[in-house]
């Protein structure tokens, strides 16, 4: 077997992150609704497929609800939520799964899944309109395939370090997984966090819902939070940044 002398390492580490950069340069897109470039590099139709083999097994495998109240305002409250964002060329389903944290998602392939708790936390459908909104403001800007994308181009820059380093690969692909994961990808999801916040906003005007309650809900949220993780740590930005930005928005916007 032949051994790569450092030189030829470095060679071809430098035609991987050539090529990498090649395909991310390659699928750049501009996302009218983030008014920014996105990359996107995952197949929309494997991201489709994935979502609905995730909500099967969710159905499969999670206690459900037996209240249908409860679905039926999910339901409510999520039909009109997906008409204000334009999605309606999707079937949809409405899930409430019994689980003591206030949660809730929207997969890409039109599934909807709010957590009891949840239910529980929200004092009105304006508040339960400012998560799904939210939730739904993720498919629309494709956020899921965006994150997936800078994970994998990451992945190849690290790799790349490694490989460059020769011996020293590990100590320098931790220094790079460490500065990939604080100085970008988190970052970059506590970005598609508030974007998706306004554009959520955003469907609650135009579903009729008021959204100065989503300042509320961020509100309840924040005194019921034990978490003590830092916000540079963080996937998520702050309460108080959060709750800041939206007060900022939804004043520029005019909205009450």
């Amino acid at each position: 077997m032949r051994l790569l002398t450092p030189a030829l390492r470095r060679r071809g580490v430098t035609s991987a992150v050539v090529v990498g950069l090649t395909a991310a340069l390659g699928a750049c897109a501009y996302n009218e609704t983030l008014g920014r470039n996105q990359l996107v590099l995952v197949d929309e139709g494997s991201l489709i497929q994935q979502s609905n083999a995730a909500w099967a097994q969710a159905i499969r495998t999670q206690p459900l609800s037996r209240d249908q109240s409860q679905t039926t305002r999910v339901r409510r409250v999520g039909e009109r939520i997906v008409q204000a964002a334009g999605l309606t060329d999707r079937s949809w389903d409405y899930a409430v799964f019994v689980n003591d944290a206030p949660n809730a998602f929207v997969l890409p392939s039109g599934q909807i899944g709010v957590t009891t708790a949840l239910l529980q936390l929200v004092r009105n459908d304006d508040q339960l309109a400012t998560v799904i909104g939210h939730e739904v403001a993720h498919v629309v800007a494709r956020h899921a395939a965006e994150r997936a994308s800078s994970t994998a181009l990451a992945q190849v820059g690290v790799a790349a370090v490694q490989g460059a380093a020769g011996d020293y690969g590990q100590q320098a692909g931790g220094l790079a997984s460490i500065f990939a994961q604080y100085g970008g990808l988190l970052p970059f999801s506590r970005r598609d966090e508030l974007e998706a916040d306004r554009i959520g906003v955003d469907f609650m005007a135009r579903a009729g819902y008021r959204p100065s309650e989503a300042v509320e809900l961020w509100r309840i949220m924040a005194a019921q939070r034990q978490s003590g993780t830092p916000e540079f740590a963080s996937t998520h930005p702050s309460d108080a940044t959060r709750i800041q930005q939206l007060q900022q928005y939804i004043a520029q916007r005019g909205y009450s």
